[in-house]
């Protein structure tokens, strides 16, 4: 689960990388860093709250 925080680094890396080789300014992609930072933060937040849910049936079983 501690691994999942480094999803939104590893994806600005590559859409930096992608815009740079396409010889786009970082502020025109601007809005590709906003939606990988919220779909990250969606997926995250989705899969802790799922660990934390499940949690005490863990501990129970």
């Amino acid at each position: 689960m501690a691994k999942l925080f480094l999803l939104p680094i590893i994806l600005c890396l590559i859409w930096t990388i992608f815009l740079h080789f396409n010889g786009v300014p970082l502020k025109q992609g601007k809005k590709g860093f906003i939606y990988i930072l919220a779909i990250s933060a969606t997926v995250i937040l989705s899969l802790g709250f799922l660990l934390w849910l499940t949690a005490e049936q863990n501990i129970r079983g």
